[in-house]
């Protein structure tokens, strides 16, 4: 069973009188547990395309499975749950709230869950904060963290909730060479360990080498899909329901 499949999906946005297409009619699906690259150049639709396995945003047209239950036509309210339970985010420009510190900022998405008290919302930041390295520097605030640092506790943040799936867009983005293979060396880390999944949105040449899984998006479809074996990239054809890329091979 795929975590997630998307079918057909297609996305237009009206700006004025010009309609512009973001996708178009993409089908694919991943299995648990991937690390797997959406690369593309800049406009290429590779955004969209994570915001809308994210349930951030609704296609124009086609359909969107998480464990094989459709999600596309939930309320909002119900897509927020969703995403507040399963699905953890990871931004460039690392999104922490400038007044909270790091300890707060990894807590907060745990305030949406009243099923977890308060200890067991200290347990766990205690625990991620170490997982990423920084029990050390859970009372600092972003602005006294390094660029890598912040990225760590956005890490936490989105393990807080122990989601099934973790969404980085560009995450390394605003990071130096050094400190951005160090961050992409964690993932991959926490990746093999807890076997979480991680779907990354990007166009770093490092992110896609380290990835097991590859998604080519151009113009809004699917230019290319690769399956990493041996150290190679294979390309697969794309199919309806496994979309070339969830065929564990290592």
């Amino acid at each position: 069973m795929s975590l997630v499949r998307v079918e057909g999906v297609t996305k237009v946005y009206q700006l004025g009188e010009q309609k512009v297409v973001a996708l178009d009619d993409i089908t694919l699906s991943f299995n648990e547990g991937v690390f797997l690259a959406i690369a593309g150049p800049s406009g290429s639709g590779k955004t969209t395309l994570l915001n809308i396995i994210g349930c951030i945003d609704n296609p124009t047209r086609g359909r969107v499975f998480i464990d094989d239950k459709e999600v596309t036509g939930l309320s909002p309210d119900a897509l927020a749950d969703l995403r507040a339970r399963t699905t953890g985010f990871i931004f460039q420009t690392f999104n922490l709230f400038p007044v909270l510190t790091a300890a707060e900022n990894v807590e907060y998405p745990l305030l949406q869950l009243p099923e977890l008290d308060r200890a067991e919302r200290h347990k766990r930041v205690s625990h991620f904060l170490s997982v990423v390295g920084l029990e050390k520097y859970a009372d600092h605030q972003p602005n006294q963290l390094s660029g890598g640092q912040r990225q760590r506790v956005a890490i936490a943040r989105a393990l807080a909730i122990n989601p099934r799936i973790v969404l980085a867009d560009e995450p390394t983005a605003n990071l130096d060479s050094h400190t951005g293979k160090n961050i992409l060396g964690l993932m991959k880390e926490i990746n093999r360990s807890f076997g979480t999944t991680f779907v990354f949105s990007t166009h770093d040449r490092h992110v896609m080498a380290m990835a097991d899984r590859l998604i080519r998006i151009e113009d809004g479809r699917v230019a290319m899909l690769g399956v990493k074996a041996d150290e190679k990239w294979h390309a697969v054809r794309p199919g309806r329901g496994n979309g070339g890329v969830d065929k564990r091979t290592q």
